[in-house]
């Protein structure tokens, strides 16, 4: 694994660095009050990145994006992350970069033309269907939703909850399970494509959350007799579960990359108040006790990094990386919130403030070991595969697994 950056992406992320610090940072004390205001703010972002060469560097150039890879994705999303309007701004934030990955590997030509295309633009703004009240959640299988096949078209019902950006989305990927819709595999599941204006689409409610910083919020939505036509199937009827994966593994890891970069704005807010703030004769800067809350906190982020960045190079080169992918998005998600906690404690009553960013961050990210798989989850997938995996044999490892 080469660990060097390019020129050309050392460039790239001192440029980032200097427009989240230059337009972005300053924008933040902008954010509109609410799920539903948005869009202004949004535009007025996506337009000062595209003219700044910064915009969707997840998408292929056709897509216009800057078409890198994950590996670098991870220097410049982790960039974008010191602000949490950074990723909005990039168009690379959740739950579009996510949906965008899916759609340009599965969707059909005319789905990727009415879909993909003016997603990747910044034109509209999407959600993913998954999560329910009494079923999926970290525990897919248990997913309640269904879609029936009547007349040539499919009939789908059920309820979903904790949709990130439903909101003001223009369209969702529900998650529904089809039986063998009198072609897919029993209990499979299948991926629609389903228009926010579907009659048969509907948001319950807001759910309120300790997380406010998200375009569209957090809602429950319903699905009740939602009509939909063949080809808005993504991808195959029953493959589901599968193209989950393609999704998530990787959406996992960018979550990781952007919230590392809230972990060290944090530790920026912290390291320079510890450097001004004075106590007992010197500056917090002196005291033992802060300087090794600063200096696990330094370790703990640049493992963090080695690791993502090791699971990117496995993705780039055609690996699913699911162990890597899963070991990452529980000790980042740990990390971050260790970091970003401890920075908090170090900037004392200033850190809880609401008018300075480390209270928000730490708001906000507290999500993180939940959303995606939560920790636990993941931990017991993790010795799943170690326990699974042959030892005597040198050419498995646990990816295979």
């Amino acid at each position: 694994m080469d660990f060097s950056l390019s020129p050309e992406l050392v460039n790239l992320k001192e440029h980032t660095r200097k427009f989240v610090d230059d337009v972005v940072i300053p924008a933040e004390s902008r954010v509109p009050k609410g799920v539903e205001n948005w869009r202004e703010l949004r535009d007025e972002l996506q337009d000062a990145a595209r003219d700044a060469g910064l915009f969707a560097p997840q998408l292929p150039k056709e897509y216009g994006g800057l078409g890198l890879n994950w590996r670098d994705c991870a220097v410049i999303f982790e960039e974008a992350g010191r602000s949490l309007l950074g990723p909005q701004a990039l168009n690379c934030a959740a739950p579009d970069e996510g949906n965008m990955h899916m759609l340009e590997k599965i969707a059909s030509p005319a789905q990727k033309e009415k879909y993909l295309r003016p997603l990747a633009q910044g034109e509209i703004r999407s959600c993913f269907s998954m999560t329910e009240p009494d079923g999926a959640g970290a525990d897919p299988n248990n997913l309640k939703t269904r879609a029936e096949l009547r007349d040539g078209k499919w009939v789908i019902n059920g309820r979903k909850w904790f949709i990130s950006g439903a909101v003001g989305a223009s369209f969702t990927i529900c998650m529904a399970r089809t039986g063998d819709g009198g072609r897919g595999t029993g209990s499979g599941a299948t991926m629609f494509l389903v228009d926010a204006e579907n009659p048969g689409f509907r948001i319950v409610r807001q759910v309120p959350t300790l997380d406010v910083g998200w375009p569209g919020g957090h809602a429950e939505v319903e699905f009740v007799n939602c009509i939909v036509e063949e080809d808005s199937v993504l991808g195959a009827v029953g493959e589901g579960f599968e193209y989950a994966q393609v999704r998530l593994g990787p959406a996992r890891l960018t979550h990781c990359m952007r919230w590392l970069g809230a972990a060290r704005r944090a530790m920026e807010y912290a390291v320079k108040y510890a450097r001004e703030r004075e106590s007992f004769g010197t500056t917090l800067s002196n005291h033992q006790g802060v300087q090794f809350m600063v200096a696990d906190s330094e370790v703990e982020m640049h493992a963090a990094r080695l690791m993502i960045w090791h699971a990117a190079c496995l993705l780039d080169n055609g690996e699913k990386a699911r162990h890597e992918t899963s070991m990452a998005k529980v000790f980042v998600a740990e990390t971050v919130n260790r970091v970003i906690d401890r920075a908090v404690q170090i900037c004392g009553a200033r850190g809880i403030a609401e008018d300075w960013q480390v209270a928000a961050l730490y708001r906000e990210n507290r999500a993180f070991r939940i959303y995606d798989g939560p920790s636990e989850v993941h931990r017991a997938s993790i010795a799943r595969r170690v326990f699974r995996r042959t030892i005597d044999d040198g050419r498995r490892t646990t990816r295979d697994a």
